[in-house]
């Protein structure tokens, strides 16, 4: 185990579990994520390897001798009928039969209806009577013969989720952590590695969860296909239910106008619509004109009646064109049927999270360390829920006053559901919450520049916060730094002007996730692809952030290695394939500026020794020098265990000042010889990172 994994078994003894055990139980059992890890921090929650081995064993028998197919559903009934006894482990829905006066459940893979359910097992658990909950149930049997009344008897009921939960103890608990541990561990709680994602992506998969502990949160992602978008609301918590296929009746959401009943809104912590986008659905009218009102006023009609409920909702769905297409030519909303792509609709949506800047799930970005048992985080975020952090931020910041209402209501609800996330105890220093704040930003100003392009009613604004007395810092989002062009281009509504804000300062994170001492740290415009080398070189700092587009080797030394004669690469990390791949990318841009008519130019490298696999980092650099050699250029390295700061100095001319190195690009697939990320590094993601440009002055 590493540190993170001891101190998760040590402050949450019991309540983690190893998150590759899940996979290991879950091939002949199609039930959901949550119930598996119920089992198994029943009998896995432990660091002890032969007790694990065990556990899992006894899970998986649990499973096969009580987890009901659908196939062996008439094979099980008469086993309970021979037996006279037998627990079972299925989905479970009560209704109530008003002639009978009567509850009566219904068992989805045992196909067994009627069966009588007592007033308090469905007083204790509300959710039974809407759309269904996984439960552990024993079950007798006892001949009847009378019409529309069941043989099978329910003797015990008991769902699958966590009897007790303390909040005073998760909060003490995160205490023990730092904010990016406590970061990491919420992201391996959802199933994936955070060593595979960047701080930015870490935070979108965070800001997922809101709707379980933020009430009447409106929350949309739309991006390609694969990503992960609906995986927590269908895996994660008992509290939540996606509905497929994206569409739904009033009376099975709201309210059932002919016998009263109230619908999924009533009942369910989060409502997830899976495929919610697709022009060529038809959803009724009706349905939006309800679901708007809800959105805004947290209520619907129930005859004459009006209603308030806690739900959040979340829209997910796919996109069909690429951001570049939709920032060019439509908007981020064009997927979505006709009937949502209205105005109304879209501006009560609190958070837009950019789903094309998630990663398409691969194999190896799943867990194989300690996380929560999902049932226990999912019942951290509900007790959350009651709480209110979203005001929080007044201490310390102001937004600006152009800002709308339902603008600010949006920023407040996400800064408080992420606060709630990774500070749910408080204690955030000053620069951590800035993040927060403008993580809400970006995500809410992303649907307001939508409606732009859709309304020319809506006036602009600007979305600026400051530190108290301090400077003010826009927010931009990614696709407005990366298209800055053609991002305002199409839109309906005017501009309220030359805009105030300059040059301003934006939080800065670094390689490890930590923050600098001093956030106000000047970002210049991002390039946009292609990327043509300025006439002018220029010194200073250059920030680029995480996920950002349109970067290459070429625009970031071309235009200052022309002509260069000697070249030296200061880079403890050139080890690993994928390092010394970069390396050989910077070689393809010295042979591009080389100028042979001075003389032939010579490359060193420093670097550190691979302790793993030093005969195979110095195969990967003899192959460099053996592909430059015909090429005339003389490449050469040493090896030095000291070194940590990152540079290329060009002759006398240039020092190059890499906070990185030259390992700045996020995972891709460098196999797929189709693929434009390996053909074009300028539709490559980045990691955030600064490069720092300073003229030598070679008489000093």
């Amino acid at each position: 185990m590493n540190a993170l994994d001891k101190k998760l078994n040590d402050y949450f003894t019991g309540y983690v579990v190893r998150k590759d055990l899940v996979k290991q139980v879950s091939s002949n059992a199609a039930v959901p994520g949550y119930v598996l890890e119920y089992l198994l921090g029943q009998n896995c929650a432990t660091d002890d390897e032969d007790a694990i081995a065990e556990g899992v064993e006894r899970v998986k028998d649990i499973l096969a001798q009580h987890y009901v197919e659908r196939a062996q559903a008439n094979a099980i009934q008469s086993d309970i009928k021979l037996r006279g006894y037998m627990r079972v482990i299925d989905k479970v829905t009560v209704v109530l039969n008003e002639k009978r006066d009567a509850y009566e459940a219904t068992f989805e893979n045992l196909r067994i209806s009627h069966v009588l359910v007592d007033s308090d097992t469905v007083r204790q658990n509300r959710r039974l009577l809407v759309s269904g909950v996984w439960c552990i149930c024993d079950l007798s049997y006892s001949p009847n013969e009378a019409k529309n009344e069941s043989s099978f008897l329910l003797n015990r009921l008991k769902p699958i989720q966590m009897a007790h939960f303390f909040l005073d103890g998760y909060q003490m608990g995160r205490e023990a952590f730092t904010t990016e541990e406590w970061v990491d561990v919420m992201v391996r709680s959802t199933g994936l590695d955070p060593e595979q994602l960047g701080r930015r992506s870490k935070l979108f998969m965070l800001t997922r969860l809101i709707p379980y502990c933020e009430r009447n949160y409106n929350l949309v992602e739309l991006g390609p296909k694969g990503t992960g978008k609906s995986h927590v609301f269908s895996e994660l918590s008992p509290h939540g239910i996606l509905i497929s296929g994206g569409d739904v009746t009033p009376a099975k959401l709201f309210v059932n106008n002919s016998n009263g009943r109230i619908g999924l809104v009533g009942y369910w912590d989060s409502v997830a619509f899976d495929e919610f986008a697709g022009k060529g659905k038809k959803p009724k009218g009706d349905i939006v004109d309800i679901l708007k009102n809800y959105m805004a006023n947290k209520s619907f009609s129930r005859g004459i009646e009006q209603v308030t409920a806690e739900a959040s909702l979340a829209f997910v769905g796919n996109t069909s064109h690429d951001v570049g297409y939709m920032v060019r030519k439509t908007d981020l909303f064009e997927d979505l049927p006709a009937v949502y792509h209205d105005p109304a609709f879209i501006d009560r949506v609190h958070a837009y999270i950019p789903g094309w800047e998630m990663d398409i799930i691969r194999g190896d970005m799943f867990c194989t360390d300690f996380g929560f048992i999902v049932d226990y985080l999912a019942e951290a975020l509900k007790a959350m829920r009651p709480l209110d952090f979203s005001g929080n931020w007044q201490e310390r910041f102001e937004l600006h006053p152009s800002l709308s209402t339902r603008d600010r209501d949006g920023i407040r609800k996400t800064y408080s559901g992420l606060m709630k996330i990774v500070f749910p105890a408080g204690g955030a220093t000053e620069q951590e919450e800035a993040e927060i704040l403008e993580t809400a930003l970006e995500l809410r100003k992303r649907v307001k520049d939508q409606l732009y392009r859709i309304d020319e009613t809506f006036d602009h604004v600007q979305f600026a916060y400051r530190r108290k007395g301090g400077q003010w810092v826009q927010v931009h989002t990614l696709e407005e730094d990366e298209w800055p062009e053609v991002y305002h281009a199409l839109d309906l509504s005017p501009d309220t002007g030359e805009s105030e804000f300059a040059e301003q300062p934006v939080a800065v994170v670094d390689e490890n996730g930590k923050f600098s001492n001093d956030f106000a740290v000047p970002a210049p415009p991002a390039p946009v692809a292609p990327v043509e080398p300025e006439p002018e070189l220029r010194e200073g700092l250059v920030s680029y952030r995480e996920n950002q587009r349109g970067v290459s080797y070429e625009s970031l030394f071309g235009p200052y290695l022309d002509g260069a004669q000697r070249i030296e690469i200061v880079d403890p990390y050139i080890r690993a394939f994928h390092q010394c791949r970069n390396l050989m990318e910077v070689m393809e841009v010295v042979l591009r500026h080389v100028d042979y008519a001075k003389s032939s130019p010579s490359v060193h490298l420093l670097t550190a020794v691979d302790e793993w696999n030093p005969d195979k980092q110095v195969e990967y650099l003899q192959r460099i020098r053996d592909t430059l050699e015909p090429q005339d250029v003389d490449f050469s390295w040493d090896f030095s265990e000291t070194i940590h700061a990152r540079h290329i100095y060009v002759d006398d001319r240039w020092d190059i000042v890499l906070d990185r190195g030259l390992d700045i690009w996020q995972k891709f697939d460098s196999n797929d010889a189709f693929a434009l990320e390996g053909r074009m590094p300028e539709m490559r993601r980045v990691r955030q990172f600064e490069v720092t440009y300073l003229r030598v002055d070679a008489s000093a």
